[in-house]
């Protein structure tokens, strides 16, 4: 398993278009986003990076949606790092990270941050490259390697979810979106339905879905405190305790 941290941080796509069949991407995941972040509860959203950015959440429960890039960006709603929030600590009631991970230099650090300023009980959503899928193995091609894709990390699941519950985050859903242009031009082919039913570890795309969980340092002690039982033998023994010290006459 290659390390989190590296040493030069890969190319950073500007926009949906710099990714192969981008324009096609960007509407799988957002409408997928549509569904997951009607869930979401809270005032103050954040999308972060330029794909988060561009992705629009017309259905979200939260209105207020913030776009959050580190340069210049048609789409920016404010300057900042994502390794580096200009936000204070548990202000943001959720986040939207679409393949933040998988251009990150330092991942880790990224989802430390958003641990810092997401409430309690706030929610999560990330979108990930599947290593295990078609569009995984193409970074193993050698003709195909101009491509911003063999830039992109493409951490596994488990790999992310352990990441999320160091952080005390529970993953309530995992999401697999097949997609590939290697069968069809047409997403929902024979082939695809296929796959989505019966291999669906093997998409090329995924999202999960976590919610911030905060647990007390110290048990709470209950106020009321159970009554002894009653025991009836020890009544018999202090009665025949009784009887015998009386003197007989």
């Amino acid at each position: 398993m290659k390390p989190a941290l590296l040493d030069k941080k890969p190319d950073y796509p500007r926009s949906w278009a710099a990714l192969p069949n981008g324009a096609e991407r960007k509407a799988m995941v957002e409408n997928e986003l549509e569904h997951i972040t009607q869930q979401f509860f809270g005032y103050h959203l954040v999308k972060v990076g330029n794909l988060s950015s561009e992705l629009t959440l017309s259905k979200c429960s939260i209105k207020h949606c913030v776009n959050m890039v580190a340069k210049a960006h048609e789409s920016a709603g404010m300057r900042s790092l994502s390794r580096e929030m200009a936000l204070k600590e548990s202000s943001v009631d959720g986040f939207v990270l679409a393949h933040e991970l998988d251009f990150a230099q330092d991942p880790h650090q990224i989802l430390r941050e958003v641990d810092r300023v997401i409430m309690p009980d706030g929610d999560l959503a990330i979108v990930g490259f599947n290593p295990l899928s078609l569009t995984g193995l193409r970074k193993l091609v050698w003709f195909n390697r101009q491509s911003i894709l063999h830039e992109a990390r493409y951490f596994s699941v488990p790999r992310i979810k352990d990441w999320l519950q160091l952080l005390g985050f529970e993953v309530t859903q995992v999401k697999y979106m097949p997609y590939s242009k290697f069968f069809t031009n047409r997403p929902n082919n024979i082939v695809t339905r296929w796959c989505q039913r019966f291999l669906p570890q093997l998409a090329s795309v995924y999202i999960i879905v976590a919610k911030k969980r905060t647990v007390p340092l110290s048990p709470i002690k209950p106020k009321w405190k159970l009554k002894p039982k009653f025991s009836a033998v020890g009544a018999s023994i202090r009665a025949g305790s009784v009887n015998s010290e009386k003197p007989q006459s």
